[in-house]
């Protein structure tokens, strides 16, 4: 950090009160002047950094003006990432870990676009034509509701965690377009058939909602399980296409986000799988302080 003997300062009054020798590290704001303060010798400010004035007293003061610092105090960078995963990868449990434990913007598409339908709002009215008649919704509308959502004031103050998003390199660029870089992208790997046994032996209790596993995390009682069903849609001929699916949608994203890619085995305890994304968290964060030190020296 420059000393404030290396700065040059501007007098902020023009009729500067004289003062005592004796008072001359008298503060004029009174507020501390604390060593975490990054100054700059340019009179500019950078959009994240918050201007702050405070009296520097061991100045010596010409003709006894006083005299204010104005330093600049850069923002804690938040943080952007994206996470990826196979059906029953164990991306829905990582992502809860990940944001009880950062404090980041959960965002995922396919409750945004739930959400928008539910409001009636013009893009979840269009995105409902398209539902209504059996259609995928384009990435256009899909793309404008994700952008609108990490634009909020809580995703840029807090930060965010895009979940299975984005699926194409179309809708990756599209996002790049629009501003949207992630500093990293988490991809869960699971072998295929452990995640085929995941999903084949789900179960669901269709009076409490509640989501068993045959194998995993069997029904409780008898009762429980004489009346829990299997989606129509988690049988091993299914499962195995959206997994073919997803693994070239992948392909092409990473193409992408190659330098950024953290992969993670999403074999083990959600505790042993989460160990190692927030080890992955923990480094990308020391080395955003790391740089911003860096740019205040």
């Amino acid at each position: 950090m420059a000393s404030c003997s290396s700065l040059n300062f501007t007098a902020v009054s023009s009729n500067p009160q004289k003062l005592p020798s004796s008072s001359i590290s008298s503060p004029i704001v009174q507020r501390p002047f604390t060593s975490h303060l990054s100054f700059s010798k340019s009179s500019s400010l950078h959009s994240d950094q918050i201007p702050i004035r405070t009296h520097c007293g061991k100045l010596p003061q010409p003709n006894g003006a006083g005299f204010v610092v104005l330093g600049c105090a850069r923002k804690k960078e938040p943080l952007r990432i994206m996470i990826s995963g196979a059906p029953a990868s164990g991306k829905g449990t990582q992502c809860e870990l990940i944001t009880q434990k950062y404090g980041l913007v959960h965002i995922a598409a396919g409750d945004l676009l739930r959400a928008e339908i539910a409001a009636g709002s013009e893009n979840g009215k269009q995105a409902k034509e398209y539902m209504d008649k059996g259609k995928l919704v384009p990435n256009e509308i899909v793309v404008t509701m994700v952008k609108e959502r990490l634009n909020g004031p809580d995703s840029r103050e807090k930060g965010w965690l895009l979940d299975g998003y984005p699926r194409s390199s179309s809708q990756a660029i599209a996002l790049e377009e629009f501003g949207f870089q992630p500093d990293l992208f988490i991809l869960l790997e699971v072998p295929e058939e452990i995640l085929v046994e995941r999903v084949v032996g789900r179960r669901l209790d269709p009076i409490t909602g509640k989501i068993y596993h045959l194998k995993y995390s069997p029904p409780e009682t008898e009762e429980i399980a004489s009346r829990v069903t299997q989606r129509f849609d988690d049988t091993e001929e299914k499962v195995k296409l959206r997994l073919q699916t997803h693994h070239q949608n992948v392909e092409a994203i990473l193409l992408m986000y190659e330098d950024i890619t953290v992969k993670v085995n999403g074999i083990g305890s959600k505790q042993e799988v989460f160990a190692q994304i927030d080890g992955a968290l923990t480094q990308l964060l020391e080395q955003k302080q790391e740089k911003l030190g860096t740019v205040a020296a």
